[in-house]
């Protein structure tokens, strides 16, 4: 019985791990962007930086998540003299007294097309919702934290059972084989776990950064890898 690897799967199996191996290369570009897009502007400034996990998860302490939004992803939004009225009102208690003459005009000439009721974003056309993320900025809550870790693992182990299974068919020395099948998966529990760590001490912030970049190389490897033998493996036979 030939054992089933890369180099002899027939055609349509070989065309099924593929498009999945694809999918999944894309998706893990998409992740990335939306790490860029959401974490990678919390400081304020372009490209993800130690301090953009720490305000992500701990929080910027020294002012409001208002104003951390403001002066981060949010800043194309709305005008530099509309943000500093709104950060101005925030760092001032953020009163209700200030809520219909000034803030909510505001809300709605800029925000509220968003940030609107049935949103997964906070409604801010309610004062309550808006007075929350006035307030000081302690980062991500418990339950964020306890949602999007049970999705990451749940979701993102799948996907690497699938890649290593696929990995698994190469050939590759058996040694290098193993660790780099089990390195995604130490690698996510890291990442998750860096999350919590972060929310009481910053310092394990740069844990985050090592959890993606980890388990992001280890599938790129294995995906290319696959594909490879897949496809480049039977055309350099065929030359030769």
């Amino acid at each position: 019985m030939i054992e089933a690897n890369l180099t002899n799967l027939s055609q349509p199996v070989r065309l099924l791990f593929t498009g999945f191996l694809l999918v999944t290369l894309m998706g893990l570009y998409m992740a990335g962007f939306q790490i860029m897009e959401t974490h990678g502007k919390a400081d304020g400034q372009p490209g993800l930086s130690v301090n953009d996990i720490v305000y992500s998860y701990y929080g910027n302490r020294s002012g409001s998540k208002l104003e951390s939004m403001l002066n981060g992803q949010m800043e194309p939004m709305a005008p530099d003299e509309v943000r500093f009225k709104l950060i101005q009102w925030a760092r001032e208690g953020g009163s209700i007294k200030d809520w219909l003459p000034e803030i909510k005009p505001i809300m709605e000439q800029y925000c509220v097309s968003c940030h609107a009721e049935g949103a997964s974003i906070p409604n801010f056309n309610q004062f309550e919702n808006l007075q929350k993320v006035a307030q000081v900025d302690e980062g991500a809550s418990i339950a964020s934290l306890t949602r999007v870790s049970h999705i990451h693992l749940f979701g993102i182990s799948f996907i690497f059972l699938f890649v290593g299974w696929i990995f698994g068919m190469a050939n590759f020395p058996e040694r290098w084989k193993i660790i780099l099948i089990a390195t995604p998966f130490v690698f996510l529990l890291l990442d998750v776990l860096s999350w919590w760590l972060t929310k009481y001490f910053p310092v394990f912030a740069w844990l985050t950064m090592l959890g993606g970049v980890g388990s992001s190389l280890a599938s790129m490897i294995m995906i290319v890898t696959s594909l490879g033998q897949m496809w480049m493996w039977e055309f350099v036979e065929k030359r030769d």
